[in-house]
């Protein structure tokens, strides 16, 4: 599988159903939510911003990484753009592999390169009317838009 950039409702029964494998002991996954306080501020949405071919490109640069790194049978990563409400799935990442071991480090591995690396801006809505971009740690895609 790949990684995608969605603007629907991230689905992870077919996301999950599209890794199973004969062969995999194991199946690991992530699920980023939407959650109602980020450093003592209440959130009532965010909002995901991307640049799509760039993104996905180099989303299945770090899945390739991790198929490399790790004994895995396949991986998966999702990333939802758009005004997400509290409780929505903005992030999904699964991984099958023969043991759990893997399975679990290449998860972990997906996600936090992805945070880190994939041009995928936040911007945070709060309750009290506000809004703030996030700051994202990149690498080598500074800032988000303005």
């Amino acid at each position: 599988m790949s990684f995608r950039i969605l603007s629907d409702p991230i689905d992870p029964a077919t996301l999950r159903a599209a890794l199973v494998r004969t062969h995999a002991g194991a199946c690991v996954v992530f699920e980023g939510w939407v959650r109602d306080l980020n450093e003592g501020r209440p959130v009532v949405s965010l909002e995901y911003e991307a640049f799509t071919p760039l993104a996905e490109r180099e989303g299945d640069r770090v899945i390739a990484e991790a198929r490399g790194k790790f004994s895995i049978l396949d991986a998966a990563c999702v990333h939802r753009t758009g005004i997400l409400s509290l409780g929505d799935l903005a992030v999904w990442v699964g991984v099958t592999a023969a043991h759990r071991g893997d399975a679990f480090e290449a998860c972990r591995y997906i996600i936090d390169q992805a945070k880190k690396r994939i041009p995928v801006w936040k911007r945070e809505r709060y309750a009290d009317g506000s809004s703030a971009w996030i700051e994202q740690k990149q690498v080598g895609f500074p800032g988000g838009p303005s």
